[in-house]
């Protein structure tokens, strides 16, 4: 039977390697600076779909005002 308490690693997501508990999902502190700067560098990003309702100044169109 397996050991229940110890949590199963999986490999690295950047590498490949085997994760190593300390820097989980990562192997190393490289590979989870390298998935940082994906994301601050805009590499990684989340899509958006812009609402056409509204104006660019943020106000709600002239129908929908009070």
């Amino acid at each position: 039977m397996s050991d229940v308490s110890a949590p199963r690693l999986k490999p690295c997501p950047i590498c490949g390697k085997l994760a190593v508990t300390q820097f989980r999902p990562f192997c190393s502190k490289h590979c989870a600076d390298v998935d940082l700067n994906r994301w601050l560098s805009g590499v990684y990003s989340v899509p958006a779909v812009e609402d056409d309702d509204r104006s660019e100044e943020g106000e709600a169109p002239e129908d929908q005002r009070d």
